[in-house]
């Protein structure tokens, strides 16, 4: 397997990563997306979540399980160990949705999840203000999901691990 020092774009992943690297060079702009990055990524899942599903069979949560599931077969097959990763922040994540529409009601959960989302994508547009280049998702929407992945392997590297 490559590691991240001697990667040689030989897998989709690493080439999605070199071109996203490529729009966020600036130290200020990737420490922005490390916070915001995933709290856009909960504040999504929150607010599918939020989506009332058909019927008595299921419960709230159902579209957002749904959503972390395909996202999750994009990046297992992109990278295992990002895989596994991504899973266990998917995980770590519906769980807390789950609490906080316990704690907040769906009502709350909602609020909370509308205003994250609004500040974390405020916070990645000053990023690339202070970057001086476009968010990567303007060219391609598959970025949105390579941004998560991205901050995910930035941890993997500092952990001395592969991805």
């Amino acid at each position: 397997m490559n590691t991240p020092a001697s990667a040689s774009l030989d897998r989709p992943i690493d080439r999605w990563f070199a071109s996203y690297s490529g729009d966020h060079r600036n130290e200020t702009n990737q420490l922005i997306h490390v916070i915001c990055v995933p709290a856009i990524l909960w504040s999504v899942i929150a607010l599918l979540w939020c989506v009332p599903s058909p019927g008595t069979w299921f419960r709230p949560g159902l579209w957002a399980a749904l959503a972390m599931f395909g996202a999750w077969m994009f990046y297992y097959r992109a990278s295992r160990p990002l895989g596994f990763g991504m899973l266990a922040t998917f995980v770590l994540m519906g769980f807390l949705t789950r609490w906080l529409q316990e704690t907040l009601g769906l009502t709350g959960l909602l609020y909370a999840a509308i205003g994250v989302f609004v500040v974390a994508w405020i916070g990645q547009f000053v990023g690339h203000k202070i970057e001086g280049r476009k968010p990567s998702f303007l060219t391609d929407l598959t970025y949105l999901l390579i941004g998560p992945a991205w901050v995910l392997a930035k941890l993997y590297r500092r952990l001395g691990w592969s991805y």
